[in-house]
Parts: C-alpha cells; sequence; structure tokens
C-alpha cells in the first residue's frame, strides 16, 4: 500500500518553480538638511525593518500611539527614560510585524496627526506562508482528539495525506491523497481504502481504493492551519472545515 502511494506520488509530481520571500530593510533619514524625515511616507511589508539615522539636528522618533519613542536609544520597560531627543549621529532599527499605517514624529520639531516633522509608514501584509518540508509530520485539531493526519512533503511541489478517522458508523477508515502545493495550499483527490485484512489474512489483491472526495490543506504557519474537505461518501459529512495544529514534526527539518 505504501509502495503505491508512493508510486502515485512520483507519477504525480509536477516541476514548478518557487521564489522565497526575505524581509527587507528600509532607511529614514531624520533631519540633516532641515527638520524632517526622508523619506516622511514610506510603505514595505510586514516583517521588514525600518532603520532611523540622525543626520544632523537635535531630534528623536516617536510613534503617535506611543509604540515605540527612539534617539540614541530606544524607550523600553528596563529604560523608561530611553529615546529622548538627541544630536548625536543615533541610528535605531526597528521590526513591523504586522499590517497597518504607524505615523510618527519628532517631539522637538513635531507633533501627532502629521503635524511639523512627521512621517507615516504603511506596513502591508506580507505574503502568504510558504509551505517547505517541515510540512511533514503528524496533524490533528485539539477539540477532536483521536483522529488526525499523517503529511509527508516527497519533493518540491507534492505532498501525501493519510486521514486516520471513522465513518458516520464508527468504522475506523483510512482516506488518502496526493496533492500539489499551491502557494500555503495543498488541494488533492481522495479516496478511501478498503478490503484489508489483519496479518495472515491480508490479500492485497482485496485492496480498493474508491473517491472519497477533496481535501484542501490551508497552512498560516507550519504549526498550523485547517483542512477543508468535500465527501461523494454517504458515511461522511458532505462538506467542512477542521482547524488543524501540529502534533509531532520529522527529524531534521525546523519551521522558518
Amino acid at each position: 500500500m505504501i509502495r503505491r502511494i508512493a508510486q502515485w506520488a512520483a507519477g504525480a509530481s509536477l516541476l514548478l518553480l518557487t521564489t522565497l520571500a526575505f524581509a527587507a530593510n528600509h532607511v529614514v533619514t531624520v533631519g540633516g538638511g532641515g527638520n524632517g524625515f526622508s523619506p516622511a511616507n514610506l510603505t514595505i511589508q510586514a516583517g521588514d525593518t525600518v532603520t532611523f539615522r540622525n543626520a544632523g539636528g537635535f531630534h528623536d522618533v516617536t510613534a503617535d500611539d506611543g509604540s515605540f519613542r527612539c534617539s540614541n536609544s530606544c524607550a523600553s520597560t528596563s529604560n523608561p527614560g530611553g529615546g529622548a531627543p538627541n544630536s548625536s549621529e543615533w541610528s535605531q532599527t526597528l521590526t513591523f510585524a504586522n499590517a497597518g499605517t504607524v505615523p510618527y514624529y519628532c517631539t522637538v520639531h513635531g507633533a501627532p496627526g502629521g503635524i511639523g516633522m512627521s512621517g507615516k509608514i504603511v506596513v502591508q501584509g506580507g505574503p502568504a506562508f510558504s509551505i517547505g518540508s517541515a510540512v511533514s509530520g503528524n496533524w490533528y485539531n485539539p477539540a477532536q482528539s483521536g483522529h488526525g493526519f499523517q503529511l509527508e512533503k516527497v519533493n518540491d511541489t507534492t505532498v501525501t495525506a493519510f486521514w486516520f478517522t471513522f465513518d458516520a458508523n464508527g468504522n475506523q477508515v483510512w482516506i488518502l491523497g496526493v496533492g500539489q502545493i499551491v502557494d500555503n495550499r495543498i488541494e488533492m483527490q481522495a479516496v478511501k481504502s478498503r478490503g484489508g485484512r489483519f496479518p495472515p489474512n491480508f490479500d492485497p489483491t482485496q485492496i480498493t481504493n474508491p473517491p472519497w472526495g477533496t481535501l484542501t490543506f490551508t497552512f498560516t504557519s507550519c504549526n498550523a492551519g485547517s483542512v477543508s474537505w468535500t465527501s461523494v461518501d454517504p458515511l461522511f459529512t458532505a462538506s467542512g472545515t477542521l482547524a488543524l495544529e501540529r502534533v509531532t514534526s520529522v527529524q531534521g527539518t525546523t519551521c522558518p
């Protein structure tokens, strides 16, 4: 059975090109030729960093909502007085992890709301999670412990899935499929394996794999995702969605 699935996966694989997204750093010059930020308005992606560099003058950089205040140091719980205006050639790098708009200003030459020496950072949502080898492992829904999935990324574009579950009558069932990676999703046709018996009564000629339906896995990270299904088998709920969490991972794989 396992060999058949592996052969099926190899036959179903397609060659696709993938790209990796990396966080970028952006530089905002503070002061220098006048009391301003350059560029004053900046658009970045979630996860990018922004480095504020003082080119001359008595300045700081402070978020309108108070989420940061920096100069030659930054305010923090352990340094509540940090971030006071300073005329040295200071530089501070901040990470913007969440999408949204972050207005900021210099407390000496500006004010909240875009007054005077001020600027704005627009943080756009980052790219969808890219499925890698770390998706391989066992997955389940904690509220429904007792059934779950085993996933294996067998090459750059192909993933096998085994759903160890039950039908509406309480019979144990294996649902399995092979799908292609599409961004942060895996889409596949699934079958229900039946006809097996415990050794020595196992007869491979009795194994059948009638169509069961479709499975679509969607991941937000390599530790969290969901599965949606449609089934043509009357012994199963026709459609639904189940949130998933990782139970185990494969040795040697790491989450990005």
